[in-house]
């Protein structure tokens, strides 16, 4: 399980409209909630709690929380004493106007004093900005805010976020330099990076930035496989494997030539459509892809998108097309040893039975509803990444696969005692995207349905 630290207060709205681009769906995290656990419909794995942002970098340092967002200058202040801490700085997100300031009363000299007095909620960078200034003899009173109140009589300089120095100035104070800017920022533990696989979400930050968004903030790291990616207009996924032909007919008769598919390695083919991108990825990845907001179409099968749909049922995924090729059943089968021939027999075979009746399938979500639907009571949904056939009854008493005419499971020794489904190849797309980018997306749609 992953574990994520979100702001209150300041960063609150434009984190919220990151994350509604980034597709995570979340609920309950908004102005004035009553709650601090958050709920993501599309990650409900995720334990996200709502916390007061200058506490989210030490939550994270400490290994309490994966990932975090919190403005760069409290990721900042904990670095600055603590330079060896488990907190990284992924990304500037580029949001939030304040900036940190130094500043004094109007006309002090802070070279001329023997002894400098500085107040701050940021102990530890005014101590190493007095000591990259070399002012050896000071006195710093930590605050819990209000610091533009200090000076001039009980402090000399103040190390103070502000959204500007004209801000400053109407508040009696005058800038003598600007630090850096306080946006908001993705921080991370550095062990939850070395050990964890968080690229999805990362990555789903990352490439969900508006244009204008995420400046760089010094140390920029990512996870492993995971790099800022600015892709503008229509971001389509195309299959790779066997449906590469199907594919490139049907783009071919809408008169949108792809250079270089199918092929076999190459993952980035060049699309004659302005305003296009193109990808290619595994069917089975797509429907999650699109929820994330990674791509906004996506050619898959709708036996792919019912298995997401199956787990996260407010999604946002939609179907757009049918496309009317790569037709398959999703079957239900049996060794042919089994004594039933239909799924009420088969059920009520396996009612009583005395340890976990194993379902294995690719489609784990599918498999896993059609088993509670029936009421198997005592079952163990077991994952398998192809030649699903070969599992019983040695490894799994029941088989839930897809089949274009059950040849294969016969050959096999099985039997086929329920039809789930039936699928074909659809295109797809999200809520999100069709909201942005609709009349693009509809275009498309239309020369597709042309070549249909």
């Amino acid at each position: 399980m992953l574990r994520v630290a979100l702001p209150k207060g300041f960063f609150l709205s434009p984190t919220t409209e990151l994350l509604e681009r980034a597709g995570w769906g979340l609920e309950g995290y908004e102005e004035g909630a009553r709650f601090y656990r958050i709920r993501s419909k599309v990650y409900p794995d995720l334990a996200i709690k709502m916390l007061q942002e200058k506490d989210i970098p030490i939550q994270v340092s400490i290994g309490n929380y994966d990932l975090g967002i919190c403005g760069l200058d409290w990721a900042q202040e904990l670095l600055s004493r603590y330079p060896a801490s488990n907190l990284v700085k992924l990304k500037d997100l580029g949001y939030g106007d304040n900036s940190l300031y130094a500043a004094t009363a109007p006309g002090v000299d802070l070279d001329s004093l023997e002894r400098v007095r500085a107040a701050s909620e940021y102990p530890n960078i005014t101590q190493s900005w007095l000591a990259q200034r070399r002012m050896w003899h000071f006195a710093i009173y930590p605050l819990w805010g209000a610091a533009a109140v200090y000076p001039p009589e009980n402090a000399d300089v103040v190390i103070i976020s502000s959204s500007s120095a004209k801000t400053l100035a109407e508040q009696g104070l005058e800038v003598i330099e600007k630090l850096f800017p306080a946006h908001a920022t993705l921080v991370a533990n550095r062990e939850s990076l070395r050990t964890k696989d968080m690229s999805g979400l990362v990555a789903s930050i990352i490439n969900n930035l508006l244009p204008d968004e995420g400046e760089p903030c010094g140390e920029i790291l990512y996870p492993p496989g995971v790099k800022p990616v600015r892709q503008k207009g229509v971001r389509l996924a195309l299959p790779d494997g066997h449906q590469q032909a199907h594919v490139s007919r049907i783009l071919e008769q809408a008169g949108i030539t792809i250079e270089g598919y199918p092929s076999i390695g190459n993952r980035r083919p060049a699309i004659g459509l302005d305003g296009f991108s193109v990808k290619v990825i595994r069917p089975q990845d797509m429907p999650l892809q699109v929820a994330n907001g990674q791509f906004d179409l996506a050619i898959t099968g709708r036996d792919w998108l019912y298995d997401h749909l199956y787990q996260f049922p407010s999604s946002g995924v939609v179907e757009l097309l049918d496309l009317k090729y790569g037709r398959v059943k999703i079957v239900a089968a049996v060794s042919q040893d089994v004594p039933v021939d239909d799924a009420r027999g088969l059920f009520r075979f396996y009612m009583d039975a005395l340890w976990p009746v194993r379902v294995a399938s690719e489609y784990t979500n599918i498999a896993d509803y059609y088993a509670r639907t029936h009421h198997l009571g005592n079952y163990r949904i077991v994952p398998t990444w192809g030649a699903t056939e070969a599992f019983p009854p040695e490894d799994a008493e029941i088989l839930i696969e897809n089949t274009e005419t059950g040849k294969t499971l016969l050959r096999n020794n099985l039997k086929i005692v329920d039809v789930l489904v039936e699928s074909t190849a659809c295109l797809i797309s999200s809520e999100q995207s069709l909201s942005s980018k609709g009349v693009t997306i509809e275009g498309f749609v239309q020369l597709l349905k042309g070549a249909l």
